[in-house]
């Protein structure tokens, strides 16, 4: 918290009145991948963020609020340096956005250090949900599992045999493998891990459907899923296939894959096709702001901005005590009215949340997303019994 001092002809008998004497400002530094192949990611986890505080009269819980922001560019030592600048330099209350998980675990030191709050929009690590959970550090997002569990649970249900798996070789991509084999109690012929930002999957098509699947789940979030596909579509794979997928085929890549991506399910805490209290509100409004329709990144970004909106009321203003600020925002999750539907943050700060099944479907000459089932409702993540945070 940032105080801006007024001159006053008493002095401050307390501290209640020297808070009160002064006049505050939140200072909210935002971090995410804002240019190359997943900048689709990051700017509309930004964009929705800005869009809730403009919702709430650019103010968070009524006090006047500055947003730094800053592009990790995929890098996690440049994220390791962007906190530490957010935290030592410009003196931030809280961190948001945080990028992907690689970026968000090499972060976090200087996160810890200094207590500041932490708020990460697109990743909710396995490390950070289990033995290693903070309490400063929250996901408003999910833990990395969890969309992955719910194509499990959607692939198990559906009676598939053999499944075949596909991911980026870093730490969510290990996770979404995991979630998915944890509810997926079939024959896993192989799973492959290809390198970050791989534009060309055309060796490891040929090589999945050699080896035969029932169905493929991948996990290629930004333009590592509109390669992969395209490249999967122009192989003559998804009349054949059932591809599922976790942040694959979203708002962030549909546009650019439209007929490509026609019969894809994917995993999902939200999409457009909710019909949640607001829901319909924040789509207007986005759609009619940035001229796109929202991704969940986005409606991450406008939660987040709700959810400080009632912390730092709880706490009046006061976000110079990090604990208790923490502890606001922690509470806070039970009172906020997301979009999403049910949400809170369990012990270990992670969601408690629907993951449900979407399926791309083309409508007339629009192509968009419907809802299939809610194959985990009211899911906690599979680590935090680890956690001993409380």
């Amino acid at each position: 918290m940032k105080f801006h001092s007024i001159v006053k002809t008493i002095a401050c008998s307390t501290a209640a009145l020297c808070l009160s004497a002064a006049h505050a400002e939140v200072k909210i530094g935002f971090t995410g991948p804002l240019s190359g192949p997943v900048a689709a990611v990051g700017q509309d986890q930004y964009d929705g963020f800005m869009l809730g505080i403009e919702a709430l009269g650019q103010k968070l819980g009524g006090e006047a609020v500055t947003v730094l922001r800053e592009d990790d560019q995929l890098k996690p030592e440049l994220g390791n340096q962007i906190a530490r600048k957010l935290i030592d330099r410009d003196k931030v209350d809280a961190i948001v956005g945080l990028g992907f998980s690689n970026v968000l675990m090499a972060s976090l030191p200087r996160i810890v250090e200094s207590k500041t709050v932490a708020i990460a929009t697109n990743a909710g690590p396995s490390p950070l949900a289990g033995a290693g959970c903070l309490p400063n550090v929250f996901s408003m997002a999910w833990q990395n599992d969890g969309t992955a569990e719910a194509m499990g649970k959607f692939a198990q249900d559906s009676g598939y045999k053999r499944v075949y798996l596909m991911a980026p070789n870093y730490q969510a991509g290990k996770d979404y493998v995991a979630g998915f084999k944890r509810y997926f109690k079939g024959q896993v012929l192989d799973e492959v891990y290809t390198q970050v930002n791989q534009p060309d999957y055309s060796a490891e098509i040929a090589q999945l459907q050699s080896a035969g699947p029932d169905a493929v789940f991948v996990f290629y979030p930004g333009g590592m899923g509109v390669n992969f596909v395209k490249q999967f579509s122009q192989a003559g794979l998804m009349k054949k296939l059932p591809l599922l997928s976790a942040f694959t085929v979203d708002g962030t890549t549909l546009p650019s894959l439209r007929d490509a991506a026609v019969g894809t399910i994917s995993g999902a805490m939200w999409d457009v096709a909710l019909k949640t209290p607001g829901n319909a509100e924040f789509i207007a409004s986005f759609t009619k702001k940035y001229g796109r329709v929202p991704s969940h990144y986005a409606a991450v970004g406008y939660d987040t901005a709700k959810l400080l909106d009632i912390a730092v009321r709880k706490v009046k203003g006061n976000t110079a005590d990090k604990a208790a600020f923490a502890v606001a925002v922690k509470s806070a999750g039970s009172e906020l009215k997301s979009i999403r539907g049910s949400f809170r943050f369990n012990t270990n700060n992670m969601p408690v949340q629907n993951y449900y099944a979407f399926q791309t479907v083309k409508e007339g000459t629009v192509v968009t997303v419907k809802l299939l089932s809610t194959p985990l409702p009211d899911h906690q993540d599979s680590y935090v019994a680890q956690c001993k945070v409380k």
